[in-house]
């Protein structure tokens, strides 16, 4: 909590609240026009699939605020995305391993954007596996951020929108965390317990009106997977956004809760989750 005098806090999550910029005045538009502009905030914004859905959004004039922890790369995907049409675009450098820091963080973004339609978060690393099975440490900082630093997000996110009985919170997970594997299990097993995080975090806020949308991709052609065994034939990073930002756009009770992206990979684990312990733990997977 901000320890700075004189400045109001929101009685849903007792955290600091900035005065709220007022709204831009919209742009002319058709009236035929479907879309109506949403505000979105992007935690992991340089993420190769979160860049890929923030040029939709830009597209078509959706308010955005941006966070991600390299200042460089941050400012050029934010220019981008204004030439694109962005209604606004808004940027914080931030390393969200800082639990500490998030509070302040999100205060800031939502007041930037004069409220909140979505959160969208995106951060993660693959890490090491074999590193982690060395290093503790290693295996340590997997966990806590694609696990620990998600929770804290989420819990001050998830208050927020359940006050106001509103809001779409879009969390990527992975289908590496429906089965244990020798090949990934520490990243695995932070996206098993982010995705039973987020089942348990629907049951308690979905009767609020507020939306947990579960993101599970199978391996996309992004920077953090290039240079990986067989990386030619994962998905392609535009069509997993184009269907990431489809099931965003979905109503309360009309979208998927779970999304798998391609959707193939909801039949792949359903078969790899079905087989047998005993022989599964022989295969080198």
């Amino acid at each position: 909590m901000s320890e700075n005098p004189g400045i109001p806090v929101d009685p849903s999550t007792q955290e600091p609240l900035l005065p709220l910029r007022a709204p831009a005045e919209d742009a002319p538009r058709p009236a035929t026009a479907p879309h109506v502009p949403r505000r979105i905030l992007v935690l992991g914004a340089t993420s190769g699939i979160a860049e890929t859905c923030c040029r939709i959004w830009a597209e078509r004039g959706d308010s955005l605020f941006l966070v991600a922890r390299n200042a460089d790369k941050l400012a050029a995907v934010a220019a981008d995305l204004r030439t694109r049409g962005a209604r606004y675009v808004d940027t914080a450098v931030a390393n969200l391993d800082d639990t500490a820091a998030h509070p302040d963080l999100l205060a800031r973004a939502i007041n930037s954007l004069a409220g909140l339609d979505v959160a969208f978060l995106a951060l993660g690393i693959l890490g090491d596996q074999p590193e982690a099975e060395r290093s503790f440490a290693h295996a340590h900082e997997i966990l806590h951020t694609n696990y620990t630093a998600p929770v804290s997000l989420l819990t001050w996110l998830a208050n927020y929108c359940a006050q106001r009985h509103g809001g779409t919170l879009a969390v990527l997970s992975s289908v590496a965390g429906d089965r244990g594997r020798k090949s990934n299990y520490v990243y695995g097993s932070s996206k098993a317990g982010l995705t039973a995080f987020l089942g348990g975090l629907r049951n308690r806020i979905d009767r609020e009106g507020v939306r947990v949308l579960t993101i599970k991709p199978g391996p996309v052609k992004t920077a953090m997977t290039e240079g990986m065994k067989g990386s030619q034939k994962f998905a392609d990073v535009e069509a997993v956004a184009a269907t990431i930002v489809k099931a965003i756009d979905a109503a309360l009770g009309k979208g998927p809760d779970v999304l798998y992206v391609p959707g193939i990979w909801r039949i792949i684990m359903a078969v790899i989750r079905a087989i047998p312990e005993a022989i599964f733990k022989k295969w080198n997977l």
